[in-house]
């Protein structure tokens, strides 16, 4: 089942761990189409060729860390507002700083509650109307 055909909304989970592509995909399958890779070079020709509403980057990836590839997003103009969550084991005050310099909308360190990841990705999602 392609995830347009669902109706379910596409995220990209970058992490060069297939440990972690497997619990992100399980913590997510139910209510997302989550494509996954573990190599960074990867991640425009998927966003450019999927309709990705989410992506979860691994801080610590070989050739391009997630920072830089996080930056980068943020420097296409139809990528600036897409949601970034930073999934790294990386968990000092610094270390968030940098996710959040970098453009994160969120940072979960590892390892992480698949509740957490859940939610965290819900409000992302969540429309932008709230009331007073």
């Amino acid at each position: 089942m392609a995830g347009s055909l669902t109706g379910k909304r596409y995220i990209l989970a970058v992490d060069d761990s297939p440990v972690m592509q497997k619990l992100i995909q399980d913590a997510l399958h139910d209510d997302y189409c989550v494509l996954v890779t573990g190599n960074p070079v990867d991640v425009l020709t998927l966003i450019y060729s999927k309709p990705v509403s989410v992506v979860l980057l691994d801080v610590m990836m070989p050739d391009i860390d997630g920072l830089e590839l996080c930056r980068t997003l943020r420097t296409i103009p139809q990528f600036q507002s897409l949601p970034v969550v930073m999934i790294t084991s990386k968990d000092t005050p610094f270390d968030k700083v940098q996710g959040r310099m970098a453009g994160a909308n969120a940072y979960i360190t590892k390892p992480f509650a698949p509740d957490h990841l859940r939610q965290v990705v819900q409000q992302l999602l969540a429309p932008e109307t709230t009331s007073s």
